[in-house]
């Protein structure tokens, strides 16, 4: 297991794409339902290593808007994993202070889901310890296109639209852009996730699916981090910013 980074390392805001539940499952000859059901777990166990370690924000890749395009019996069991993951998990994250805001557009997810979601951010909504933020039914184009459509609506005149301004109206105004991208399942695309959020952010890919995601990856994920200079761009900066890891 690798050791713990330094504090003064340690991301503020940490984002990572979920991927590989569907083929941990098939590895096993379960279903992918019991794939997804494994990676929940997975993220209760991250959420709380990652307050542990000390980064504050922790946003996730639950749902994209691309994935309506799966099997119908799939997206149907990942609606309804929503409210039952919430009888398993609230009481936990909401008695270690964790405020859970979910990203994405609620209002087109089947009302289970969505109220169950509404019910998580209302319980644990004064909560300061950690914040988990879930992008569900989210998109980083669908993003893009609805802070257009705000500003629009409120007749932004297009010379006063800033990068700042344009900020304001995305789905994620309220919290500072990710340091750290984490993508697991070995795959090495943004996949449509937080595209303007992420235009400086170290970008960590690791071999491991999902549901195997655990301290030891953690470590190495931040390890790496903690090995980057943050120069955000500037003149003759050759640091590699995008790396595979090894094998878990």
């Amino acid at each position: 297991m690798s050791s713990d980074p330094a504090p003064t390392t340690i991301p503020h805001h940490v984002a990572i794409v979920m991927d590989g539940n569907g083929r941990w499952a098939q590895q096993r000859g379960e279903s992918r339902t019991a794939g997804h059901k494994k990676g929940a777990e997975a993220l209760a166990t991250c959420v709380k290593l990652f307050a542990q370690k000390g980064v504050k924000i922790l946003t996730v890749y639950a749902f994209s808007t691309e994935n309506w395009r799966r099997p119908l019996a799939e997206v149907s069991s990942i609606m309804a994993l929503v409210p039952s993951a919430m009888r398993l998990y609230l009481s936990a994250l909401h008695q270690a202070g964790v405020k859970v805001k979910v990203v994405g557009n609620i209002q087109a997810l089947p009302s289970k889901t969505a109220h169950a979601w509404r019910h998580i951010e209302k319980v644990t909504a004064n909560n300061q310890a950690f914040t988990l933020l879930v992008a569900f039914n989210y998109g980083g184009r669908w993003d893009i296109v609805q802070a257009c459509q705000q500003l629009i609506t409120q007749q932004v005149p297009a010379a006063e639209i800033t990068e700042d301004i344009f900020a304001s109206a995305l789905a994620l105004h309220h919290y500072p852009d990710p340091d750290l991208l984490i993508r697991t399942g070995g795959e090495t695309r943004l996949s449509n996730f937080l595209l303007w959020q992420l235009a400086y952010a170290e970008i960590f890919f690791s071999p491991c699916l999902w549901p195997d995601f655990s301290e030891a990856e953690v470590n190495e994920a931040l390890s790496f981090y903690a090995s980057k200079q943050r120069r955000y761009g500037a003149l003759g900066d050759t640091a590699d910013t995008l790396s595979g890891a090894p094998s878990c």
